[in-house]
């Protein structure tokens, strides 16, 4: 985290950080998301010297997360369902459907 930032930035960025490698991320993969995350949110509401026009303009990171999540009743993605089974080392996860990986975790 930059330096000055504030502690809850620093929580939210602890919390981005833990729920991506909750997901099945890297854990230096899951820094650079909550890192970049918490960066948007900081020039959205002024905290940062300077902002990129995307980060002040464009939609908030946690609505971005949202849009990506799911897609109304259809649940989580078969990417996010996979991610999933591969943290809980399901075997044959690779050849699996959306419907199998979902079946396959209890979803």
């Amino acid at each position: 985290m930059p330096r000055g930032s504030s502690a809850k930035r620093e929580r939210q960025y602890e919390h981005i950080k833990d729920s991506a490698q909750k997901r099945g991320e890297s854990k230096k993969r899951a820094e650079e998301i909550a890192a970049r995350t918490v960066n948007k949110e900081r020039a959205r509401s002024g905290e940062s010297k300077e902002a990129s026009k995307t980060s002040t303009q464009d939609i908030s990171s946690s609505r971005r997360g949202g849009l990506n999540s799911h897609k109304g009743a259809q649940g989580p993605t078969r990417d996010q369902l996979y991610a999933e089974a591969r943290a809980r080392n399901v075997k044959g996860r690779s050849t699996m459907t959306k419907a199998q990986l979902a079946k396959a975790l209890g979803h």
